[in-house]
């Protein structure tokens, strides 16, 4: 699977996150604070998460169809896929 820019730019983002976090632990601050930012990198990779195995569905059953193949194992791996990543 290629990943488009669009999906590295949101994993540059976490990692921002993710420094800035660790500069709020670095630096003493209020643990509700640094909760709160862990909570929105979690977030982010979850919505990550959905763009990257949505995209690669729709790759994936588009080639079954065009080649004549049953889609259902390729959604239900991606079901699967969604359910473990949460």
């Amino acid at each position: 699977m290629e990943y488009d820019q669009k999906v590295k730019n949101r994993m540059r983002r976490v990692e921002g996150q993710v420094k800035g976090v660790l500069q709020m632990m670095e630096e003493g601050r209020d643990c509700r604070d640094v909760v709160m930012q862990l909570r929105a990198i979690k977030s982010a990779i979850d919505r990550t998460v959905g763009v990257v195995v949505s995209t690669n569905l729709e790759a994936c059953v588009r080639e079954s169809i065009e080649s004549g193949e049953e889609t259902s194992d390729k959604v239900q791996e991606a079901i699967d896929l969604l359910v473990k990543s949460s």
